[in-house]
């Protein structure tokens, strides 16, 4: 049975990716979403139920896990609650391979009747130990955490052809067991540098870490927030794309990510302030510097411990991370777009068609360098390959029938046709063709003017058309009214013809009688 408080669809399926994929525990889950304990046990419960596995999720849309995990809502029964001694729980807790897992456990056992959810028993422990003043060193595991960051200082790049000068941003990565750190220049913060300096980390390391800790970087961090923070969906594209799972630090606990600041802080003192006598003209020149510098930090002895970062690296952090992909993840911009009337989509002032059913929904685009997909409930609808000029692209199979036969023509054929009439149908058609911004949409009027050849003859349609440009008339009816009431056939004053007078007369006199 799933819980009362319903979870998110997106929150959901993360949570049965990392559990399904990633094969995290439960605890690790909690951390990661902030979603209490027992949500997360009854998600996993009602997936091993159902036989899901991460394939079987992925093909399902939003509304089919909808029906599989909230057939319908259940209501918890009240409850008495006896709060623990938490000064027992304390020193139990000391204890080797002891759990607040167990504990809850054998408390709900002594309190069947009345006792606190596994998630509020946590918080209540966690207010408790905070009232003690208590304080422990973090030890991280291996291959387990990433941190990542920009470094406050930036470096003067000079354009050689203008004299401008722009600042490169400086990405810091160190895991967290070896301390060993990557670290490079890039353009700006924005999310395409940021992604980029992770994938080129991923390399660096020859592995992917269990977590990855970044600061509430507006690149990363849509909306930070201490409990719940949202993350870009490039980012999380990323993270599922290497099979990891992103933890934001809180905001104003700077202990959450100190390995970041440290690193930041050595890249800083050990190579910014080494390289700020030199002038650079490019990412590439910096870069260069960077990485030959780098090596000499991550070689550097260590002050308090034996061996280097490099060394502790090789033996403690490499052996564990988990293995790259086959390929690189690649920058993907995601973007919520609503489905116009005329079902297309508009990015980066180019117009992609969609299914034509899905006119007035929203959905999402994924857009890469060469590729622009399309999804619709987390269900991949279609493709086109990327344009990056203005215009329209549409496939026919994404058109209602009506459509798909004007889609046969095309503007050339509409004038060839035109053109066998006579000239002034030609004239008429061009600028009814050059008033709409894309041709497909005088197609239905020019076939009708066109299909006119039908009911009157060829000769009456090109002096219709003749009187229609005159006036300016460019609707069809108003040309389907001229030929109606014969105003074609009537003899306008140019056309007639006046009687000439004699040129020779006794009575008139020519130019030499004026000498």
């Amino acid at each position: 049975m799933m819980p009362t408080m319903r979870i998110s669809m997106k929150k959901l399926r993360e949570i049965l990716r990392l559990k399904l994929e990633a094969r995290l525990t439960i605890r690790a889950i909690q951390r990661t979403l902030q979603i209490s304990v027992g949500a997360i046990q009854k998600t996993i419960a009602r997936a091993k139920e159902l036989e899901l596995t991460w394939d079987k999720v992925q093909s399902m849309d939003e509304q089919q896990l909808t029906d599989l995990f909230y057939p319908a809502k259940a209501s918890l029964p009240a409850t008495l609650y006896e709060l623990p001694d938490w000064n027992e729980v304390h020193r139990e807790l000391s204890r080797k391979g002891m759990t607040k897992q167990l504990l809850w456990e054998e408390y709900a056992e002594a309190h069947p009747g009345g006792c606190y959810s596994y998630s509020r028993y946590c918080r209540l422990y966690k207010t408790w130990l905070k009232k003690q003043k208590r304080s422990m060193r973090q030890i991280h595991k291996a291959g387990e955490k990433l941190f990542v960051d920009y470094a406050g200082q930036t470096v003067p790049i000079v354009n050689p052809a203008t004299g401008e000068v722009d600042q490169a941003q400086v990405f810091v990565a160190v895991l967290g067991a070896s301390n060993y750190i990557f670290s490079e220049a890039t353009r700006s913060q924005k999310l395409i540098d940021w992604t980029g300096s992770h994938v080129r980390a991923f390399e660096f390391f020859g592995g992917v870490p269990e977590l990855i800790i970044p600061d509430n970087l507006r690149s990363g961090v849509s909306k930070a927030c201490r409990y719940d923070p949202d993350l870009n969906s490039s980012y999380q594209q990323l993270a599922a794309h290497y099979a990891t799972v992103i933890i934001p630090a809180r905001p104003r606990k700077p202990k959450d990510k100190s390995k970041a600041e440290i690193g930041v802080q050595i890249i800083e003192r050990w190579i910014l302030a080494r390289l700020r006598h030199h002038t650079f003209f490019s990412l590439r020149e910096i870069n260069l510097c960077i990485q030959s510098l780098l090596e000499e930090v991550n070689n550097k002895p260590y002050q308090k411990l034996n061996g280097t970062r490099k060394e502790w690296f090789e033996s403690i952090d490499k052996p564990v991370l988990r293995p790259l992909p086959e390929r690189p993840y690649e920058y993907t911009e995601i973007k919520a777009v609503k489905v116009n009337i005329d079902y297309h989509v508009q990015f980066d002032s180019h117009c992609y068609s969609v299914p034509h059913h899905l006119v007035g929904e929203r959905i999402e685009i994924h857009a890469k360098a060469n590729v622009i997909a399309f999804y619709f409930y987390n269900q991949r609808i279609t493709s086109h390959v990327r344009q990056y000029y203005p215009g329209m692209t549409t496939s026919p199979e994404h058109m209602p029938e009506r459509h798909q036969k004007h889609h046969q023509w095309t503007p050339g054929r509409l004038m060839n046709w035109a053109k066998s009439i006579g000239d002034e149908v030609l004239v008429w058609v061009k600028a009814l063709l050059a008033q709409k911004e894309h041709p497909e949409q005088a197609y239905r009027v020019c076939l009708g003017l066109l299909n006119l050849s039908g009911s009157f003859d060829d000769a009456r349609l090109n002096k219709a058309c003749l009187i229609a440009n005159n006036k300016k008339l460019y609707r069809l009816k108003q040309v389907k009214n001229i030929l109606k009431s014969n105003q074609d056939k009537l003899i306008t004053a140019e056309e007639k013809q006046l009687p000439l007078l004699p040129q020779h007369h006794e009575n008139i006199r020519g130019s030499q009688s004026f000498h």
